[in-house]
């Protein structure tokens, strides 16, 4: 593993310091591992650049805030199952450890508690997988008390499966009777007892937010407004666009997960159509199955949109496969990711391209089919932004009807009305009488014009 040494500004201490007595300083110390397996002994299909997914691994190490002191990929010619990766590199990588006095492996990859235990024993280090670390930057980023629920209930799902632990105390038996523990229970069983009461009461209050969620779904449809969810990868710039959109100020920083709690703010499209922007949680490559199952209540602002913006960061060496995890994710969750008429491709961050590279990409999207066509655009500087926005608008409107109406010149309430609720395709005038409107707005909008129109204007 060759030696790679990230700067980073700050570090903190973790909350789980490593066994064996790793004081605060070394604690705050992590050395990152990414395994990869060799050319063609990978049938995952798993098409990341192994650089590219060390920069990501740094990313997440960076993102809970611990200083990266060594940095490498290991190849394997096959899964070890008592330690994934090889005893060769396990002596490797336990000299780089001692050497660089780090208290914490990351070691990319899921690994099985046994695997977890091998490894912490041979590099007397906290060992912290894929999932693991995951898990400490959601807890540490959650706000809400439905994001803080939802990362609980994820961790000790996660918490369960690893109490086989060298540790002494799990191994001692205690007394009692009935509920609190019969005669010979094990400190493990009994964790393992109290983690899955404490499940249940979190699953009992995730339903209550459910079911608040809904209630604030049905009162938005009585609006009704049409919703807009971003998704993409974490650290495609989603929040950055959200933010210029809305004039919100979501936290937006070059940093994986900066927003995990979903963010609802008003927008107002071209003609005058109004609608909700969803910000949600960044997408990431092997995301953990159990966290998908915990923020399944956010998420479904997702599958409750009526439009979904697929973010995607288009400088990055691995688009295409940040795009195929997303789109895997959403096609988990029941979304017809081949739908147009349901999906916009966003091509965000042209700013971070070359003039070159910014031609290619128009050269490419040109030669796709119109309703398959990405939107290049950089909601840093702005560029490409009205193009989005008239997308959006047409495609909510799409499937809106198109009213013609005859009105009176002077009957100024009304058209400013169609102004405001519809689109106005066209306004004609017809003598010094009459004066012809088409207009495509929301059947619901159609009928309350309908309703309140004058009886002095008819319908053509």
């Amino acid at each position: 593993m060759e030696p790679r040494k990230p700067k980073h500004k700050k570090s903190r201490k973790p909350e789980n310091p490593a066994s064996g007595g790793a004081s605060a300083r070394d604690a705050a110390k992590v050395a990152v591992v990414v395994p990869v397996l060799a050319r063609g002994k990978d049938t995952s299909g798993n098409m990341r650049d192994p650089q590219a997914r060390l920069e990501e691994a740094v990313g997440l190490a960076a993102a809970i805030e611990l200083l990266v002191v060594n940095a490498g990929v290991v190849t394997l010619g096959t899964i070890r199952p008592a330690t994934y990766i090889g005893s060769g590199k396990v002596e490797e990588i336990a000299g780089i450890v001692k050497a660089e006095d780090a208290g914490v492996v990351f070691v990319d990859c899921a690994l099985s508690p046994v695997q977890q235990r091998n490894l912490e024993k041979a590099w007397g280090a906290k060992v912290v997988d894929r999932t693991g670390l995951i898990l400490e930057i959601f807890g540490a980023r959650a706000r809400t008390k439905e994001g803080t629920l939802q990362v609980e209930l994820a961790h000790l799902n996660y918490q369960r499966s690893r109490l086989v632990r060298s540790w002494t105390h799990l191994e001692r038996q205690r007394g009692g009777f009935g509920f609190l523990g019969g005669p010979g229970e094990t400190q493990i069983e009994a964790d393992r007892r109290q983690i899955d009461e404490r499940i249940i009461r979190i699953e009992r209050e995730l339903d209550s937010v459910k079911r608040t969620r809904a209630l604030h779904r049905q009162n938005r449809k009585r609006v009704p407004y049409p919703v807009v969810a971003l998704v993409g990868y974490t650290n495609a710039g989603k929040s950055t666009l959200f933010n210029r959109l809305t004039a919100a100020n979501v936290r937006a920083e070059d940093l994986l997960f900066a927003t995990l709690d979903p963010t609802l703010r008003g927008i107002e499209l071209p003609g005058g159509t109004k609608a909700i922007l969803s910000d949600t949680v960044g997408f990431l490559s092997e995301l953990p199955t159990l966290l998908v199952a915990a923020f399944r209540a956010t998420l479904e602002e997702v599958i409750e949109a009526d439009l979904i913006l697929h973010i995607r960061d288009i400088s990055h060496p691995d688009t295409a496969a940040q795009a195929t995890d997303v789109l895997n994710v959403l096609a988990d969750l029941g979304i017809d990711i081949n739908d147009p008429k349901k999906i916009i491709e966003v091509w965000n961050k042209s700013d971070r391209l070359d003039a070159e590279a910014q031609e290619n990409a128009r050269n490419h999207v040109k030669r796709l089919p119109e309703s398959l066509r990405p939107l290049l655009l950089s909601a840093l500087t702005g560029e490409g932004l009205d193009t989005l926005l008239r997308a959006i608008a047409d495609k909510i409107a799409a499937g809106w009807p198109v009213v013609s109406l005859v009105l009176n010149p002077a009957d100024g309430a009304n058209l400013s009305w169609l102004h405001r609720h519809g689109e106005v395709l066209s306004q004609e005038l017809k003598g010094d009488e009459q004066i012809r409107v088409e207009v495509r707005m929301a059947p619901e909008k159609a009928e309350e014009f309908r309703r309140r129109m004058k009886p002095k204007s008819s319908a053509a």
